[in-house]
């Protein structure tokens, strides 16, 4: 162009140019907010990290195919229809981690070992996880081949969706476990419930000893 002249984005292209760089503000915002409705349900500051830490894989997953995506056509690219995709992963890949962490917390309640516990959720929880994950990869496979007006918006989410859920998926079923066998080692769950067994008991041989001396 000559030095006298120059250009602008507008109407959409200049909300799509606008927006493009908001990322990392939606998917901190995202994770903030499931972090803290996690907490609440579990009561507990320290288990929703063994969800949350699995999601940064199906964004990873997501990123991969729209990469992957671009060798074939210029149509994939990360504009702000991937980035609604992404904020869809992060709850999907979520309730995967959900469906294992809360049956493995349970049974650790039970009085499973925090390893013990994660093995028999893994195993339990393994076919409805697969079962879910491929419906909805399955569901928005027609996205991806989309056609006609408005196509490339839904490829974009579509290809997005799908790399990010067969990651999440794939990688899940194993890193979602062991997620939740090293927070609670670092929080120290096991030692809290002996100290517990002890107070516990301790209360137990009062209480007998009370008795006795009535």
């Amino acid at each position: 162009l000559p030095t006298d002249m120059g250009y602008t984005w507008n109407a959409m292209s200049f909300q799509e140019e606008k927006a493009s760089g908001s990322l990392m503000i939606i998917l901190s915002f995202s994770l903030l907010f499931v972090f803290l409705i996690l907490s609440a349900q579990y009561e507990s500051w320290s288990l929703p990290f063994a969800i949350l830490m699995g999601t940064p894989f199906a964004i990873f997953g997501a990123l991969f195919a729209l990469w992957a995506g671009r060798l074939i056509s210029p149509t994939f690219e990360n504009n702000i229809f991937a980035q609604v995709s992404f904020v869809m992963l992060i709850g999907m890949a979520a309730k995967n981690a959900i469906l294992i962490v809360e049956f493995a917390n349970d049974e650790f309640k039970k009085g499973l070992s925090l390893f013990d516990a994660a093995i028999t959720a893994a195993k339990s929880r393994f076919r409805p996880i697969l079962m879910t994950a491929f419906s909805f990869i399955l569901g928005v496979f027609p996205l991806v081949i989309a056609s006609g007006s408005g196509a490339e918006a839904r490829k974009v989410m579509g290809m997005a969706l799908l790399g990010g859920m067969t990651v999440a998926t794939l990688l899940g079923v194993f890193l979602y476990p062991m997620l939740f066998v090293f927070i609670g080692k670092l929080a120290g769950y096991e030692k809290k419930r002996e100290r517990l067994a002890a107070i516990e008991v301790k209360k137990e041989n009062n209480e007998d000893v009370n008795n006795k001396n009535d």
